[in-house]
């Protein structure tokens, strides 16, 4: 049995890993790599193993990071099942249609600029229609049912505790009279984080595979991030200023409305509107109103006392390009939350491009941003930032609400690495940047887990 490392190795995107055995193949996740365009184009479009040959995918969850790749699958030959929990494939549909129409874009703006200079046009990673081709592929399977992938692997989705539908992956495997156990984790949420259930420990396997995102630091509780968001708010509207909120269209998205739901419900906030300015966070907050069953158990007493959890007075879905536009030739106060999550492209790019300049607004980040993307260049104080081909002076406050993150902290991730024990071949940190994961690296030894490691891409574990 050989477990490569081919994604999110010593970085955060492109989720993938794969497991041979028994003469099959069985990938882990198959994400986008997120980065420099130009290498993110050659990394995601080539893979390094022949998709024909890949028997079947679980995919832990929906975020692009790990399911962003999967139409570049399709496309070059894979046709096996791609399993994960119900949830996961309704989201993992519709996000796949938004990063199909996304690299459409792209490619037509490069192909633009490229006429303008006498060269060929690009094409795009992959098309809506390339995108489309998943679907049939996709199985739901619920929470705790045991299935087989492929012969002589056992598995089940267990919460993960990060968005919707999200899931931590067990493996049994038994190969030539032996059995070994996997864990991977996906991406790990945190406890009593709105809406969702909370993440559930590993058992004792012989070897964990782990996301390592925020292995450097503990994060704030929850309970102070609400507060810390409920004072930039106000201070903002009290300024006459919009806060305008670059949010991930599933998961953060929808933490957030809740948590201002809660707000203007014990009284929290001066009252302004609130608008969801993203057509694919709209259709994915239809979707979590679907699975309750997901839901944490504060979350479904308040739903119980008959408050919509996503619903509110103040706040306003808006689809409509027009309507998004209005927003911008406002000068009232405001809360819009509009993706992309890292201000990379989406509605939010514009939102922010004709409200850096003031000083009464805030840019508020609440997520995690890759090195390189315009959340980043916000979250690193740049004075001076492009956006759209022009450059702009960051008039406005940026804020930065790290309690917020839907990934566990470094208290947790230690919790979540000695339940598992993983000794007999020990614990792989991967989706962490270096600064990240090696701290918790070292962390984990002292505690006593002495195989504990840090894989490069295209690492080999043989077990």
């Amino acid at each position: 049995m050989k477990l490569h490392f081919h994604g999110a190795a010593q970085t955060v995107t492109g989720s993938m890993h794969l497991l041979e055995v028994n003469g099959h193949a069985l990938l882990i996740d198959c994400g986008l790599f997120q980065g420099p365009r130009r290498e993110s184009f050659e990394r995601n479009r080539h893979f390094p193993f022949d998709p024909r040959k890949i028997d079947a995918v679980l995919l832990t969850h929906a975020h692009i990071d790990h399911s962003g790749n999967l139409p570049n699958l399709v496309l070059q030959g894979f046709d096996g099942p791609i399993y994960c929990t119900s949830a996961t494939a309704e989201l993992t549909h519709i996000m796949l249609l938004d990063s199909g129409h996304i690299h459409e874009r792209q490619a037509e703006a490069v192909s633009w600029r490229n006429a303008q200079k006498g060269l060929e046009p690009v094409d795009p990673l992959y098309t809506q229609e390339d995108a489309a081709r998943v679907q049939p592929l996709l199985r739901g399977i619920p929470y705790d049912e045991l299935f087989e992938p492929v012969p002589g692997v056992l598995t089940r989705f267990v919460e993960a505790g990060h968005i919707l539908g999200s899931a931590s992956v067990p493996l049994e495997v038994n190969e030539k009279g032996h059995t070994r156990t996997l864990w991977f984790s996906g991406d790990i949420g945190r406890r009593r984080l709105p809406l969702l259930r909370d993440p559930q420990l590993p058992a004792q396997v012989d070897a964990l595979v782990m996301e390592s995102t925020y292995g450097d630091k503990p994060h704030r509780n929850p309970e102070e991030a609400y507060e810390e968001m409920r004072q930039v708010i106000t201070r903002t509207i009290q300024r006459g200023g919009k806060v305008i909120i670059p949010a991930f269209a599933v998961g953060r998205t929808q933490e957030l409305v809740y948590n201002l739901n809660m707000m203007y419900e014990n009284g929290d906030l001066p009252e302004v509107p609130v608008y969801v300015d993203s057509p694919l966070a709209v259709n994915v907050t239809d979707i979590f109103k679907k699975y309750p069953d997901c839901y944490d158990a504060e979350t479904l007493q308040w739903i119980e006392r008959g408050h919509p959890a996503l619903e509110f007075r103040l706040l306003k879905y808006i689809t409509s390009l027009d309507e998004s536009k209005a927003l911008n030739a406002r000068e009232d106060p405001m809360i819009i939350i509009s993706a992309s999550g890292m201000a990379e492209f989406g509605r939010i790019v514009f939102h922010i491009r004709w409200n850096i300049e003031n000083p009464r607004n805030t840019i508020m980040i609440v997520g995690w941003q890759a090195p390189g993307t315009l959340g980043r260049r916000l979250a690193d104080r740049e004075p001076f930032v492009k956006i759209l081909g022009e450059t702009f002076q960051v008039q406005a406050e940026i804020s930065t609400i790290g309690g917020l993150s839907a990934h566990a902290g470094q208290d947790m991730l230690m919790e979540y690495a000695r339940a598992a024990h993983a000794q007999k071949k020990g614990v792989f940190l991967v989706h962490g940047e270096e600064k990240a994961a090696l701290p918790l690296q070292a962390k984990l030894e002292e505690s006593g887990l002495k195989r504990v490691f840090y894989p490069a891409q295209g690492a080999v574990l043989e077990m």
